[in-house]
């Protein structure tokens, strides 16, 4: 059974898409049955090339990735979501609309690279892959098949701290 984890920030177009991205890398990487999407409730309609480089520095394939509404993981199409992933502060802030398989949720804030100066924003999101992909790979390193809900949100909640 896939594991579907949806990450969510309000406009879809850098650190969620980093965090679908490098989740979706790691999780073929390690032959695990996880799938990652992304989405916003404010989609900008495209997503930062900044975002793309620093994914296709690291070796990510790019391909499929791109801003998309929330609404699209709410009908009964959608795949039921296990986990949900706030990576901005204000997505974490607005009311989230019912997900289908009742997730476990779970805020994991960024600062945004996009806000970085002109001269740094390369570092940036780079940067922010990197801690992004890092907390990707203490999830894929969760026993996810096994856990309960209470015990998947106090690891989720325990990789928030670290």
């Amino acid at each position: 059974m896939t594991i579907h984890v949806l990450i969510l920030c309000t406009h879809n177009s850098a650190r969620s898409v980093l965090a679908e991205g490098m989740l979706n890398h790691w999780a073929k990487a390690l032959g695990k049955d996880v799938h990652a999407y992304s989405a916003g409730s404010a989609p900008s309609g495209r997503v930062n090339p900044r975002a793309l480089e620093a994914l296709q520095g690291a070796g990510v394939d790019i391909q499929g990735l791109r801003s998309k509404s929330w609404d699209a993981f709410t009908g009964d199409a959608a795949p039921a979501m296990h986990i949900v992933i706030t990576v901005c502060d204000s997505a974490a802030a607005e009311q989230c609309p019912y997900w289908p398989g009742s997730p476990v949720k779970v805020h994991w804030g960024y600062p945004d690279p996009s806000n970085a100066p002109e001269a740094g924003k390369a570092t940036a999101f780079e940067l922010t892959r990197q801690a992004i992909g890092y907390r990707m790979l203490q999830l894929l390193a969760l026993p996810l098949h096994e856990l309960g809900q209470a015990e998947l949100q106090a690891a989720l909640s325990r990789i928030s701290r670290n």
